[in-house]
């Protein structure tokens, strides 16, 4: 009986730990929401037309990602450059072109396209929809 009751008290004892360590730090994560965010700005790297920029977590400190989403409308482009750094562009929706070492071809939704240093590219949205893009790449 004397077991029983040494195992039941480790068990509880466990469970309440567990507990402790699943509640949530809010100092360990932010949260942010498109809204929060949003920007206009013309297309990136002298690309033009409209385009909404999404810079997640761009004020926070010691951070070595960027991450970022970005609306490109129809007349819009990020202009073609040289990449510095390892890049990678995630379609969200619409379909576009992107230019890669001076070769093109069409991207679509779930596309993922890693551009790596010494490469250069641009990409624009087809004339008939918005092009929505994540971009992640290392800070500097």
């Amino acid at each position: 009986m004397k077991s029983k009751i040494s195992i039941t008290i480790v068990f509880f004892s466990l469970l309440s730990i567990g507990a402790k360590a699943q509640t949530p730090d809010t100092t360990r994560y932010m949260l942010q929401n498109d809204i929060n965010v949003a920007k206009k700005e013309a297309g990136t790297h002298n690309g033009g037309g409209e385009t909404i920029g999404f810079n997640f977590f761009s004020e926070v400190k010691n951070l070595k990602t960027v991450f970022k989403k970005r609306i490109l409308k129809p007349g819009s482009s990020i202009g073609y450059h040289l990449q510095k750094e390892d890049e990678i562009y995630y379609i969200l929706s619409g379909y576009g072109k992107m230019q890669m070492n001076g070769k093109t071809f069409a991207i679509k939704p779930g596309d993922a396209i890693l551009t790596r240093p010494g490469s250069s590219h641009g990409i624009a949205p087809n004339p008939d929809n918005d092009l929505v893009i994540m971009i992640v790449y290392e800070r500097k």
